[in-house]
């Protein structure tokens, strides 16, 4: 027969709470114990009992050597947190994004032929670069995307596609509405995918 659900609430028999309080302290101390040996990890564990008693575990040297590191490294965090919040450190956080967002207006004004792209040192265009790739990259994959929920969208309108015509015109109407070309490779892979689900397409 299976065990019922322990209900998480306090335990009102006095006699009960400590049996419980015991057999799980054991086990916690064991696990931890495990943990340790296991994962190679330091681990410290402190319990009070209801009436006061301390029972704790170190697993690597003493609790006072955990606590003292414990503190350290919450002394070395709240250092490093303090350094970034300096006044001069955001300064030249908010320097590198003024650069950022300049060389991308130079940018868009180079693409809408209203400047001039040899006045941008190697730096900039290499920076330029980077981020239009990135840009490229992005517009593909969204791209890609919207195409591939259409034709998904289509086949659940018509069901069990039997007819390739069809589904080509709707990829030459899909493409057109798009700004920019697909290149051929992607085009040929989407049609063979589409296609591994139609029979009798020629």
């Amino acid at each position: 027969m299976a065990r019922g659900k322990v209900q998480m609430r306090r335990i009102e028999n006095p006699v009960h709470r400590q049996v419980t309080f015991c057999k799980r302290r054991m086990g916690l101390l064991k696990k931890a114990k495990e943990l340790s040996v296991l994962c190679d990890a330091d681990i410290g564990v402190m319990v009070f009992s209801p009436h006061g008693k301390v029972y704790e575990l170190a697993t690597n040297g003493n609790m006072q050597g955990l606590i003292e590191r414990y503190k350290g490294s919450n002394t070395e965090a709240h250092g490093e947190s303090s350094e970034q919040n300096k006044p001069e450190v955001i300064q030249q956080e908010v320097l590198l994004l003024r650069q950022e967002i300049d060389l991308l207006q130079k940018g868009l004004r180079y693409m809408y032929g209203e400047n001039d792209i040899n006045h941008m040192n190697l730096n900039e265009l290499q920076a330029l670069e980077s981020n239009l790739e990135i840009w490229v990259h992005n517009i593909r994959y969204t791209k890609m995307q919207i195409i591939s929920r259409e034709i998904e969208m289509l086949k659940t309108k018509v069901g069990s596609t039997r007819n390739f015509i069809p589904l080509k015109r709707f990829f030459e109407l899909t493409c057109r509405k798009m700004s920019t070309a697909i290149p051929f490779t992607s085009v040929f892979l989407c049609l063979f995918f589409a296609g591994r689900h139609t029979e009798g397409c020629q």
